[in-house]
């Protein structure tokens, strides 16, 4: 027999879902002025994230953790998968169809949080000693991180690549890797960046950097610095926003809407946008640094490297302060498979963080939500 008890909402972190909403809601309003239609499939992602979020938040997620590497190797799997049945746009081939129903899924977003909860799973296992893991564990946990980085970086998607190799090692140095370590990677990396950018990067990626470097920034980052500055203090009216409603601002529903959203709102309105990021940045280290299950440390962090890494990589390539690549503001520029990803996140959180004193079955066999 079914039955659901109260006492599950006094753990419940109900601050985290009252810091989302006026993301959802301010982009649904963007979107909207501009692709009235995109509003719409924005619209069924979030009723497709909401029915995810109940689905991960009711699963046994800690009876169930043998699944965690079933989980990690599948993902992997389909990202050998993009390589020989993917399908390519834009020169770059990231995509797998999803038959019947007319839509594809960029398995290089659901890897972010196969390999959190991979890493989690093996930190909860293996706790690090007193000054940190030493070269034995941390190759062995470095080799979950890099697997998929290669396979993406190949695809080629170097930003999401280079994320997900950001928030991989953000999470062993926050759980804690020997500083000797660190030293010696510091020391590789220095000497390997020339050769990297000679041998390996792609013509467009090499273009990316020295339009970045040059004195006249792209045309992208241009317009977007127009859409920008033109925002004042308050904004624009809509019938005033040029830069969006005249087609010059590129990309404003997704890569540049946060150019979108200071040319309508100006300076407080994004003000007000990046202050809701930070609140929930750091509302997520207090959990991660006030926690000692290492399941809950490594989610939490995790979430809150990854929300930092894509907010300040976005807004820094939309005023000329970082390269352009596909990052997309999170929770906020229009698509799917981001957003779905970010709300998987926090499902699988919400679930560790209510459950954690608990079994969500009781001897008797039957489900009980304590």
């Amino acid at each position: 027999m079914w039955r659901f008890d109260k006492r599950i909402l006094a753990q419940f972190d109900f601050f985290s879902i009252i810091l989302i909403i006026p993301l959802i809601i301010t982009s649904h309003w963007l979107i909207a002025e501009v692709i009235p239609a995109l509003a719409q499939k924005q619209t069924a992602y979030i009723g497709v994230a909401f029915l995810t979020f109940l689905f991960i938040f009711l699963l046994p997620i800690r009876r169930m953790s043998w699944l965690i590497p079933l989980i990690y190797w599948g993902n992997i799997i389909l990202l050998l998968a993009v390589e020989f049945f993917g399908h390519a746009r834009l020169g770059a081939q990231r995509w797998i169809n999803i038959p019947l129903i007319n839509a594809t899924i960029q398995p290089s977003e659901f890897v972010k949080p196969a390999l959190i909860l991979m890493l989690a799973y093996q930190i909860y296992k293996n706790p690090p000693p007193l000054y940190g893991y030493k070269i034995k564990d941390f190759a062995k946990l470095s080799f979950y991180i890099l697997l998929p980085f290669i396979l993406i970086a190949t695809e080629p998607d170097l930003g999401t690549a280079v994320v997900l190799l950001l928030i991989g090692y953000s999470i062993l140095f926050f759980i804690g890797v020997h500083w000797k370590i660190w030293a010696s990677i510091l020391v590789v990396i220095s000497l390997f960046l020339p050769i990297a950018y000679k041998f390996l990067l792609h013509d467009y990626q090499k273009t990316r950097i020295t339009d970045f470097l040059s004195e006249k920034p792209s045309y992208h980052v241009q317009q977007s610095i127009i859409a920008i500055g033109s925002g004042g203090l308050t904004g624009k009216a809509k019938d005033e926003a040029t830069q969006t409603q005249m087609r010059f601002l590129p990309i404003a529903t997704s890569d540049f809407i946060f150019a979108f959203l200071v040319e309508r709102t100006g300076f407080l309105g994004a003000l007000a946008i990046i202050l809701v990021y930070i609140m929930l940045i750091l509302h997520l280290l207090s959990l991660a640094i006030f926690n000692t299950d290492y399941y809950i440390k490594v989610v939490t962090v995790a979430i809150s490297f990854m929300i930092f890494i894509y907010m300040g990589v976005n807004i820094s390539m939309t005023i000329g302060y970082a390269p352009v690549v596909g990052v997309p503001l999170p929770m906020f520029s229009y698509g799917g498979s981001s957003f779905i990803n970010f709300i998987i996140l926090f499902a699988i959180m919400q679930n560790l963080i209510a459950f954690r004193f608990t079994d969500m079955y009781d001897d008797r066999g039957t489900k009980s939500f304590l």
